[in-house]
């Protein structure tokens, strides 16, 4: 017990250094507008780097995104950075989207390819847009050249992308994506602390040298996650499966567990240097609020 005491007693020491983050949804009505509004208003108090707002496939909640966006502007001291995808939009409209974002105060891009709309399974980009990721990213940095000098975020995928052949080529069009400008990568869920651990040191071992902020999901609904998982083709370990089983009725206990789970993933990274956290919150703010506690936030 005075080695678990002492190992504690070290973490809480060391966390006053830890950064978050948070990413949220577009709301689609009034109800979801409120818990959106509850979750900002819980998690603001942690004084985040960023706030982050998805951008849905095909660009599908323009409007709604960038409506969450100004209001998060002009209702609290939030920092946002807007996902941008450049599926479905030609370089000019992503040109004025990012002339409009630039005029209200935004000054963070996460810019993403984006995922092909559902209902179009042939879909094909747009003729006179961005292809790739890094494309848009360079199309971004090109607006230097008139005083716009966004701050620009990209993804990383620790098990790689889905399309990707192979880890080794996913990292190969990360670092394109870095080499056009990208200041930052968040990645993509994960719950084995080596994946992560794994990802940085290739991407080290290519020659990125970005800060790299891994992207923590509490499992608040272990159903979801796997749904999730599997979209993303991210493998849940066996364990978590033992550890969810038989809990889709015990709500209270289940939040438990997942709070232990993040925190000690957040904990195994922290003791490997990492110092920042991206939470996929899903617009609910109270497990992400109890990770952060414990991490050393300060929610008062």
């Amino acid at each position: 017990m005075a080695l678990i005491n002492h190992s504690l007693a070290n973490f809480i020491a060391k966390r006053n250094n830890v950064k978050f983050s948070f990413e949220f949804f577009p709301p689609k009505n009034e109800e979801m507008e409120q818990k959106l509004w509850q979750a900002i208003n819980s998690l603001k108090h942690l004084n985040p780097s960023f706030v982050s707002v998805t951008y849905g496939a095909g660009g599908s909640t323009r409007e709604r995104t960038h409506q969450t966006i100004q209001k998060i502007l002009t209702q609290t001291a939030l920092k946002p950075a807007s996902h941008l995808t450049c599926i479905a939009a030609s370089k000019q409209e992503i040109a004025e989207i990012l002339h409009n974002y630039w005029q209200i105060g935004v000054r963070h891009i996460v810019a993403l390819r984006g995922d092909m709309p559902a209902s179009s399974p042939n879909y094909q980009l747009h003729q006179d847009g961005y292809q790739y990721a890094s494309d848009l990213v360079a199309g971004i940095k090109d607006l230097a050249k008139y005083g716009i000098n966004f701050d620009i975020s990209v993804a990383g995928y620790p098990q790689k992308h889905p399309q990707a052949s192979s880890l080794e080529q996913d990292i190969y069009y990360l670092k394109q994506k870095v080499d056009a400008g990208a200041s930052r990568i968040i990645t993509q869920f994960f719950f084995e602390a080596e994946d992560f651990l794994r990802f940085v040191d290739l991407c080290h071992k290519n020659k990125i040298f970005v800060p790299i902020i891994p992207g923590i999901l509490p499992v608040s609904n272990f159903a979801q996650v796997q749904h999730f998982a599997k979209m993303c083709d991210i493998a849940i370990p066996g364990w978590m499966f033992e550890l969810f089983n038989n809990l889709d009725n015990h709500k209270e206990t289940r939040q438990l567990i997942a709070s232990v789970v993040a925190t000690e993933l957040c904990r195994i990274l922290h003791n490997y240097g990492i110092n920042e956290f991206h939470f996929y919150t899903l617009n609910r703010a109270d497990l992400t609020l109890a990770i952060c506690h414990l991490l050393g936030g300060n929610i008062s």
